[in-house]
C-alpha cells in the first residue's frame, strides 16, 4: 500500500523554486482560547505557509521568557489536549494547511501515546515536533507516529554533528527543523543569527539531503528571515510572533495590527 501524501510534502513539492515557505509557531489558547483558530486563519490569509501549533507544558525546558509566558497563560485559561485537537477540528472546517503540533513528551506519555496519536491525526494534524524526544528517545512516539501517519520532524543545532544530522535526515518526515543558534526561543539580533547561522547552513545542505529545511530560533523580520533562509526551503517564527500579540491585545485592533506583522514577515513593507 502506497503511504498517502502528507499536506507537509504536498505543501514543498508545490513550492516554486525561488519561494520562502513560512511556518508560525503560536501557542493553542493564547492569548484566549477563542482566538486560536481564528489567528490560524488569519495567518494563512496574510501568507502563512504552515501552523506549529504549541501545546502548552508548565515546564518548556527549550523554550525562552516569551514561550513559557505564553504557555503559562494558556495553562491559566484552562487549555488541555483535548481543547487543542478540537481547535484543529475546527481549523479544517474551512482550511487545509499543514498544522504541526508542538510540545513535550511528558504530556503525551500521560495522555497516552497511541492514544494521543490516534487523536491529532483524527482532529487533522499532519506532524509532530517533540523538542525533548530526540532520536535515542524518540522510539516511544516515532512507530505511533508512522502507524497514524503523522510526520515526526526532528531538529538539528550548530552543534549537531554531520553525522547526527544525516541520522536526522534519514528518521525525520516533513521536513528538519534547523535552530539557527544554540539556546532557547527568543527573537535575537538579525547580525548575530546571521554570522553563526552561515556556517551551520552549509553543513545542513551538505547533510540534510532528503528532507526540505526550515531555519528557525531568532527571526522577527522580513530582512531577518530573507538573510538567513537564503540558502534553505524556509523560515520559522514563533517569539516575535507572540510579542506581537503580547504588545497588541486585547486593543480593539489587535489580531488586525497581528495579521499586518505576518504580511510584513512574508513579503515586506509592500
Amino acid at each position: 500500500m502506497i503511504a498517502q501524501k502528507s499536506r507537509i510534502q504536498a505543501l514543498f513539492e508545490q513550492k516554486k523554486p525561488d519561494e520562502k515557505i513560512m511556518s508560525l509557531f503560536i501557542t493553542a489558547g493564547y492569548p484566549d482560547l477563542e482566538s486560536t483558530t481564528d489567528l490560524i486563519l488569519g495567518f494563512e490569509k496574510n501568507g502563512a505557509d504552515i501552523i506549529e501549533l504549541g501545546m502548552p507544558f508548565s515546564d518548556p525546558l527549550a523554550d525562552g521568557p516569551t514561550i513559557q509566558y505564553a504557555s503559562n497563560v494558556a495553562i491559566e485559561n484552562g487549555i488541555t489536549m483535548k481543547k487543542i485537537f478540537e481547535m484543529v477540528r475546527n481549523v479544517r472546517k474551512s482550511s487545509q494547511i499543514p498544522l504541526v503540533l508542538m510540545g513535550y513528551i511528558n504530556p503525551i506519555l500521560r495522555y497516552g501515546v497511541d492514544e494521543f496519536c490516534k487523536d491529532a491525526a483524527g482532529s487533522g494534524s499532519d506532524g509532530l515536533i517533540i523538542p525533548d524526544a530526540p532520536l535515542e528517545e524518540a522510539s516511544i512516539i516515532e512507530e505511533a507516529a508512522k502507524r497514524h501517519n503523522l510526520d515526526l520532524i526532528f531538529l538539528v543545532a550548530p552543534n549537531s554533528t554531520d553525522e547526527r544530522m544525516r541520522l536526522v535526515d534519514e528518521r525525520s518526515n516533513g521536513f528538519v527543523y534547523c535552530v539557527s543558534v544554540t539556546g532557547v526561543t527568543g527573537a535575537r539580533q538579525g547580525e548575530e543569527v546571521a554570522r553563526s547561522v552561515e556556517r551551520f547552513i552549509h553543513r545542513v545542505k551538505t547533510n540534510v539531503t532528503r528532507n526540505p529545511k526550515l531555519v528557525g530560533f531568532g527571526i522577527k523580520s522580513h530582512e531577518d528571515a530573507a538573510i538567513i533562509a537564503k540558502e534553505v526551503d524556509g523560515f520559522i517564527v514563533g517569539s516575535a510572533l507572540i510579542d506581537t500579540i503580547r504588545k497588541n491585545y486585547p486593543n480593539k485592533d489587535w489580531k488586525q495590527n497581528v495579521f499586518t506583522f505576518v504580511k510584513q514577515l512574508k513579503y515586506g513593507n509592500i
